[in-house]
């Protein structure tokens, strides 16, 4: 089997980060992944690529195989991943075209197969700080260096779609102090950690939910419309993942590899 590094999912439209690529089927206990991966060299570093609707997007959020695509990174040799993604925003400051780097999600999805430890081994592992103390600050300070505009911090729900929120759920979900809402964080952020992986999640916005309040031409959020604003803005992503490559540091030092510790009675 080939190996990686590091892995990414692709979001929304995005599809062709890595050209000129190999192609490697993976299989795993839990099922196929969204798709086959892609293998190549950036930075001089081998990158796992996964498109988590599959190329023609075929994968409905609720549909998509979480536990088998993060196994199969991990699997793959992976231990950092990046899992950029099409979002919402709930608050009028984050703007489309903006990046935001999480540091919190709220889950409101149901029925995901969302943990690899259903027994018999008791196993809790900490969601407290969800995203990688690494990766968070080394996305931030790579979209300011390529000058894109970035929040360093923010809280994503997630939802189940895949219909988009009514007026009513999104005026709680801003009233909350939310930035950030998307369909597929949950529970790929959480899995990663789960096999004590570095993750980060990078939110490209591209619209305002249902609209922003006081502006009446804003209209609601389309499934077109994102993909439009996804298509204009790949290039802008694709050079925000490959000057965090080109930051990522060779050994990891933060705690992500060391989750497990602690959260299994045993």
């Amino acid at each position: 089997m080939p190996r990686a590094e590091i892995g990414v999912f692709g979001g929304s439209g995005f599809y062709s980060l890595l050209e000129g690529a190999r192609e490697h089927k993976v299989e795993t206990p839990y099922g196929e992944p969204s798709d086959t991966f892609t293998l190549a060299e950036i930075a001089g570093r081998t990158v796992a690529f996964l498109p988590r609707h599959g190329r023609t997007h075929r994968l409905p959020p609720h549909r998509i195989n979480y536990r088998a695509n993060v196994w199969a990174m991990k699997s793959l040799g992976v231990e950092w991943l990046f899992g950029p993604c099409a979002a919402g925003s709930l608050q009028p400051h984050v703007k489309p075209g903006h990046c935001v780097i999480c540091d919190q999600y709220v889950d409101r999805t149901w029925g995901r197969g969302d943990t690899f430890y259903d027994g018999p081994v008791v196993t809790h592992v900490s969601a407290a700080d969800p995203y990688c103390p690494t990766l968070r600050p080394l996305a931030v300070e790579a979209a300011r260096a390529i000058e894109i505009p970035v929040h360093d911090r923010g809280t994503v729900v997630v939802i189940q779609g895949p219909r988009f929120s009514t007026r009513s759920e999104s005026r709680w979900f801003r009233s909350q102090g939310w930035e950030v809402i998307n369909m597929t964080n949950y529970p790929e952020g959480h899995l990663a950690r789960e096999l004590e992986l570095c993750y980060v999640n990078i939110s490209l916005i591209t619209d305002y939910d249902v609209g922003l309040e006081g502006s009446p031409d804003v209209s609601p959020v389309s499934h077109e419309a994102v993909i439009a604003v996804l298509r204009e803005n790949n290039e802008k992503l694709r050079r925000l993942l490959f000057a965090m490559i080109e930051r990522l540091p060779r050994v990891r030092s933060c705690s992500c590899q060391t989750a497990l510790a602690g959260a299994r009675l045993e």
